[in-house]
């Protein structure tokens, strides 16, 4: 999708929240998978305040942000930077009795995300103000090497904050998961001494041929995150709960595309998802042979359309030699697929999508748990095998030249 339509997106869900700070009616609701430990919780946010689903695994949520610097580059967007410095939040199952809910961002960071919507008419923090589930800091749950790690890339021009709601549902089913914020790559990012960076990449003119030195460049923000997570000194105090031979990532838009490069470059990424994230890095002649699933929506990734971004997916599906699948869900835009869908969804807006953000989420979690629940954990996933009752909206794509049923 492209940057105006995601502006355009923004947009619309801002002036969806400030008629929600003056209809009283407009009251935010737990999505319709709210069955976890969060549940109940959910309920006491205030009128007008956006709230997160409630994740769907037994386990309470904890979350923290590791400051991360990498002296072996500099910035591959400010060459003046030695250090490739970087933001990361990790989520993980807790044990109970957490008290402080995570904040989903800074004010500062609201106003700066809302502005590059060109939204002046509403209170520039009103998106810090959204109900997360997690607790910051709250004591892990888990032995010794026991839990799985996935590391999130979302998409360009976005904070990391926007794959929350995935981060604690995988979280809530025993996932460590580590969505990374690529520095001069979104709108805003603080750091803990409070300097905050901005887009510099947003206005640079951009080509196939970026969009592929984009991706590899996250590529090697992904390796030296797993580095730092699972190295012999590690960054997070609870690094030796994380299994280190079970390693997967996913992401949304161009960091949904850059988990192929991130799993070329790096062989510990055992399997990768790409949720509507156009794939500009091709895949060597020699192929992935490891286990990959496509997420989006038909409007731009059905195989045989002839649009550009299909074939991308098709370029790369025919050089898989793994497990794989293609799924699209019908009635989805590009912004379905985040956090911005659901907080859309619970303010009655009709922001283009013929579907509901929270039925999205809930598709969206359970397909990607159950992709990483086979590949990593060896549970069977029926509901990737084919069309399913209660999924009627996904579309199952397949063959060497996919077809969809």
């Amino acid at each position: 999708m492209s940057e105006r339509g995601l502006r355009a997106g923004l947009a619309v869900l801002a002036v969806a929240v400030a008629l929600a700070l003056v209809a009283a009616p407009l009251v935010s609701t737990p999505a319709r998978a709210s069955t976890g430990p969060h549940a109940r919780g959910l309920s006491a946010a205030p009128r007008g305040t956006p709230a997160l689903p409630a994740p769907t695994g037994p386990h309470s949520v904890g979350t923290t942000s590791l400051h991360l610097k990498d002296s072996s580059r500099p910035d591959p967007w400010v060459p003046s930077a030695k250090v490739r410095e970087l933001m990361v939040t990790l989520w993980y199952p807790a044990a109970p009795g957490g008290r402080e809910r995570a904040p989903y961002m800074t004010p500062k960071e609201s106003e700066l995300l809302l502005a590059d919507g060109e939204i002046t008419e509403v209170p520039g923090d009103i998106l810090s103000r959204t109900r997360t589930n997690a607790h910051t800091d709250a004591g892990p749950a888990g032995r010794k090497g026991s839990l799985p790690l996935v590391v999130l890339s979302p998409g360009h021009s976005k904070p990391r904050s926007e794959l929350t709601g995935l981060g604690e549902d995988l979280a809530s089913r025993g996932y460590v998961v580590a969505a990374i914020g690529h520095t001069y790559e979104n709108v805003a990012q603080t750091f803990p001494d409070g300097r905050l960076t901005t887009c510099v990449t947003c206005p640079m003119n951009k080509n196939p041929a970026w969009w592929g030195k984009l991706e590899k460049s996250r590529a090697a923000d992904v390796s030296f995150v797993i580095d730092r997570l699972t190295g012999k000194r590690p960054a997070w105090k609870h690094a030796k709960l994380i299994d280190r031979t079970r390693i997967a990532m996913a992401g949304h838009s161009v960091g949904g595309a850059s988990t192929l490069a991130s799993m070329v470059a790096d062989p510990r990424i055992r399997a990768g998802a790409d949720i509507d994230g156009t794939v500009h890095s091709a895949l060597p002649e020699s192929g992935l042979a490891r286990p990959f699933l496509f997420l989006g929506k038909p409007s731009s990734y059905t195989p045989g359309s002839g649009r550009e971004e299909a074939a991308s997916w098709e370029d790369a599906w025919k050089r898989m030699t793994a497990w794989k699948r293609w799924l699209l869900v019908n009635g989805t835009v590009h912004m379905s697929f985040t956090d911005l869908g659901t907080l859309a969804d619970q303010l009655g807006l009709d922001y283009g999508a013929k579907i509901r953000g929270a039925r999205v989420m809930e598709i969206t979690r359970a397909h990607l748990a159950a992709f990483l629940d086979l590949h990593l954990r060896g549970r069977p996933g029926p509901v990737l095998d084919g069309p399913s009752p209660r999924y009627p909206e996904v579309r199952h794509c397949s063959g060497d030249t996919p077809v969809c049923t």
